[in-house]
């Protein structure tokens, strides 16, 4: 499980950095965003929905990246509750193409083989 719980911690860091970018590209993506309003009736209504979707994007991105950080913590540590937490994790993580889906599927496959009681 220790090399699990490494990928989660990695997968972490990669989440909280994409964070990251898109604060420090926020004003771009607006700028983006905002050239596509120039033939719609009401772009102002479009425009704040692109705020709440856009904070609301960094707001889950951090999260699942302290999530995966504290979920491979607790795998490599082996933790009571590093089944409940890494699974949680997997099912938030599953949208994240390409990495999310695919070390979220192997960590709900290794976890559905193993009974919990081992674990």
């Amino acid at each position: 499980m220790r090399s699990l719980g490494i990928c989660w911690i990695l997968y972490g860091v990669w989440r909280l950095l994409l964070g990251a970018v898109l604060v420090l590209g926020a004003e771009t993506a607006t700028v983006m965003f905002g050239a596509l309003l120039s033939r719609v009736a009401d772009p102002y209504s479009l425009m704040t929905l692109f705020h709440v979707v856009y904070v609301g994007n960094i707001l889950y991105s951090a999260f699942c990246g302290v999530l995966a950080i504290l979920s491979g913590v607790t795998l490599s540590g082996h933790g009571r509750n590093a089944r409940g937490i890494a699974v949680l994790t997997s099912l938030l993580s599953l949208p994240d193409l390409p990495l999310g889906i695919i070390l979220a599927s192997y960590t709900l496959y290794v976890f559905a083989r193993t009974p919990s009681e081992t674990k």
